[in-house]
């Protein structure tokens, strides 16, 4: 659980005549200021996974964050029409593997730990031909890497690493540096900036939710995998307003002093923060 510490500036009311408890918006405005969390088979694109979710929820705009490769599995988030603003917000965290490595020829374990060690930290990355970037050399961070089990020639590992991080590349150069070829054999994402696989769900699941709602006016199947927007932005430090600051806020306005009530401790130059509402609206 994430626990911001805030500090009260100056006590204030709020007034639940205008706006929402996030976690509480009527459905159909939930589905245009939410998020689902899916939990991406194997086989489609990225694209594919964000086109039907589109499709079930009968909405306008689904975009995902952070693109997994067709045969990757895991956790995949998909931002539900306003939400989609949030993208980059997430596509910017760290990202979570685990991944079953293959080489070509034996090696002795005390190597493969070594290398693994050696590969812990800040590295240099090429993206591979198949990529939707210019395949300039670039530095990635490796923030730590655990073997999890080691059978003959396949390696089960879990590894956190920067966005941006292509695992592929690694196991390709990791086998090199252990003097033999190594590929991919499997590889799934357990999390994905604030989201983990705990809390992802089957498309199939998120098909019956929609029809139990839709058929027999059942929401509690539904609320339970659409998530609000602000569900996506508890990592962030936050700003909380004033009721009588928000409308010019969301008009441009600047952020003064004298319209805030609470904020977060150590907000820190150049960081990126939520500016939220008493009841706990994103503005």
């Amino acid at each position: 659980m994430i626990f911001l510490e805030l500090i009260t500036l100056e006590e204030s009311e709020t007034n639940y005549e205008y706006g929402n408890d996030p976690y509480k918006r009527p459905m159909e405005e939930l589905l245009k200021n939410g998020l689902v969390i899916i939990d991406k088979p194997s086989g489609p694109t990225s694209h594919e996974v964000s086109s039907w979710v589109k499709r079930i929820l009968n909405i306008d705009l689904a975009g995902h964050a952070g693109t997994l490769d067709p045969k990757v599995t895991g956790v995949l988030p998909i931002a539900l029409e306003n939400t989609a603003k949030c993208i980059p917000i997430w596509h910017a965290l760290p990202k979570e593997y685990v991944c079953l490595m293959y080489l070509h020829r034996d090696a002795k374990e005390e190597d493969i730990y070594n290398i693994f060690k050696e590969f812990t930290g800040r590295i240099l990355q090429r993206p591979p031909l198949k990529s939707a970037v210019k395949r300039s050399l670039r530095i990635r961070k490796i923030y730590n890497m655990d073997i999890l089990e080691i059978e003959g020639r396949e390696i089960l590992f879990k590894v956190r690493c920067q966005s941006g991080t292509y695992i592929r590349t690694l196991v390709k150069n990791m086998g090199e540096a252990l003097g033999t070829l190594a590929h991919m054999q499997e590889l799934r994402r357990i999390k994905s900036g604030p989201f983990g696989e705990e809390e992802a769900f089957y498309l199939q699941d998120l098909k019956d939710a929609y029809v139990f709602w839709k058929e027999d006016g059942e929401e509690e199947y539904l609320r339970n995998i659409v998530k609000p927007l602000e569900y996506g932005l508890k990592h962030l430090k936050k700003v909380v307003i004033k009721d009588s600051a928000v409308d010019a806020i969301c008009h441009g306005a600047d952020v003064y002093l004298k319209g805030i009530s609470k904020i977060s401790k150590g907000i820190g130059a150049n960081e990126i923060i939520l500016i939220e509402t008493l009841k706990g609206e994103s503005v």
